[in-house]
């Protein structure tokens, strides 16, 4: 799906106050004829919005989305500002492959990239990620480590935990871990996906690039484009202020990365483990070779590979190409 223009990004702007305003206003506002406002308007609703259009009134969103914004996030941040550089883009194909790119130019550590909309998320595996505009978090963090790709075992993990967190924060329950990279809701949909992509050499310097994709609200629209059970955040609470939770979500990431960057996945497996939706359960692992193992996860290792115990004894595995199914 092509994204937005950026007339219509700003009409929407326009028409966040939940107020009608006529298309001769709009058009007069923008220098614009209103067949351009027409135009820019009459597809918005297959971002996931709701547009009103009454004749002699005008136009109207009644659930305009919470905007991004950076003077916003860095007030939310607080003393943790000084950690992050900000952008924040109406739409992009991929926050992460942007990041990517930035990345080996030399952008700095602790650089985020959220975007309003993304034309070509992508999440583990190739999969797409499917949003509505306003009603979900997609953004990208760029950390730098002194540890080589060799040492990062567990990132994703670690990165999962730091959303639980955050979540905690403003007392939403009913969430858990998924090895080795989701968040799920109560009833076992997709909350949240995360995304690693790492540069460097084996052993250091390195950077990983990590994209989360995090679930707002899922209009029927986008529920419908979706392969796999999904959740979403309304469903388990009231919605925090988009602002205030993407900066709960980067003071949380900085901390756990932190502690990652010293001492590695281990010291954090606990409180992993405590969140994992599947500990001490029956689980089948979906292998790359199409074969399945059927088991009791026993949580994590050190490294954030899985203890899986089968007939056969306890056995690990690392994230890879494997696919963790609960019956």
């Amino acid at each position: 799906m092509s994204a937005p223009k950026p007339l219509a990004f700003a009409l929407l702007r326009r028409l966040a106050d939940g107020e009608f305003h006529s298309g001769q206003t709009l058009a007069a506002e923008f220098g614009l004829s209103r067949a351009s406002i027409h135009n820019a308007l009459r597809e918005v609703e297959q971002f996931g919005l709701s547009l009103y259009r009454v004749r002699g009134r005008g136009y109207r969103i009644p659930q305009s989305p919470q905007w991004l914004d950076v003077a916003a996030l860095r007030a939310g941040l607080g003393a943790a500002a000084g950690t992050f550089s900000i952008e924040v883009l109406d739409e992009a194909r991929s926050s992460n492959a942007v990041l990517l790119q930035r990345a080996a130019l030399g952008a700095p550590s602790g650089s985020v990239l959220a975007v309003e909309w993304q034309s070509a998320g992508r999440g583990r595996r190739g999969r797409t990620w499917h949003a509505a505009l306003g009603r979900s978090l997609t953004f990208s963090l760029l950390w730098r480590f002194e540890r080589g790709l060799s040492a990062l075992s567990g990132l994703s993990l670690a990165a999962g935990l730091a959303i639980t967190r955050a979540l905690h924060s403003f007392g939403i329950a009913g969430t858990g871990l998924k090895w080795p990279n989701d968040v799920l809701g109560k009833d076992g949909g997709k909350l949240a996906g995360i995304l690693i992509e790492a540069q460097g050499d084996m052993l250091g310097p390195s950077a990983v690039v990590i994209g989360v994709g995090l679930n707002l609200d899922l209009p029927d629209a986008v529920s419908r484009q979706l392969d796999q059970p999904a959740c979403n955040l309304a469903q388990l609470a009231e919605l925090p202020e988009r602002n205030q939770l993407l900066a709960a979500i980067l003071r949380e990431l900085a901390a756990v990365l932190e502690t990652f960057a010293a001492h590695g996945f281990a010291p954090l497996r606990a409180a992993w483990e405590a969140e994992h939706i599947a500990q001490h359960r029956p689980v089948r692992l979906l292998l790359p070779d199409g074969s399945t193992l059927t088991g009791i996860a026993r949580g994590v290792a050190e490294d954030g590979s899985l203890r899986l115990a089968t007939e056969h004894g306890e056995r690990l595995f690392n994230s890879g190409e494997i696919s963790l199914r609960m019956p």
